[in-house]
């Protein structure tokens, strides 16, 4: 019975060396494509296109940003984030969702603003939340019904976190 549990517990210990060597090597890599494009390979095998040009879908075809940030609807903006996104995403690292540090270097603003809301169908239509969703194991963004108005206020905060 003893040998039976020493054989048991190197199987176990085995298996887990077999495991964790398999984590090593599936490191993320990332290709740089043509037009404003790159590609993002995960160890999942999940590509996520970097577009641009993508707007997204919803009814959101254009923001304006002005060379200085608008402090006063940042900070609304990071209140907004802290009360209604904070238990999926994290602005600088990944979480149960992406980070929002950095987004406009990979994301459109009006492909911000249509995800923030229009969740549903973007991941319903949008090549990059479709494949977003696949990269953060199908974890669906919960619409939360929130207006333009405090959408563009967060999209204002994430500016702050570029610099």
């Amino acid at each position: 019975m003893k040998i039976n549990s020493i054989y048991l517990g190197i199987i176990c210990l085995l298996l887990s060396i077999s495991c964790a060597d398999e984590k090593k090597s599936d490191k993320e890599s990332i290709t740089i494509g043509k037009k404003k494009e790159k590609t993002i390979t995960s160890k999942k095998d999940t590509e996520v296109p970097v577009m641009l040009d993508n707007k997204g879908v919803g009814p959101i075809t254009s923001v304006s940003f002005t060379d200085e940030i608008d402090q006063k609807l940042a900070e609304q903006g990071a209140q907004l984030f802290k009360s209604k996104c904070v238990a999926c995403h994290k602005a600088q690292q990944k979480f149960i969702g992406p980070p929002m540090a950095g987004i406009y270097k990979i994301r459109s603003p009006e492909w911000v603003m249509n995800m923030i809301m229009n969740p549903t169908e973007m991941v319903e239509k949008d090549p990059v939340a479709k494949a977003l969703f696949k990269e953060y194991n199908n974890t669906i963004m919960i619409n939360q019904n929130i207006p333009e108005t405090e959408a563009r206020a967060m999209v204002e905060w994430f500016r702050t976190l570029e610099q």
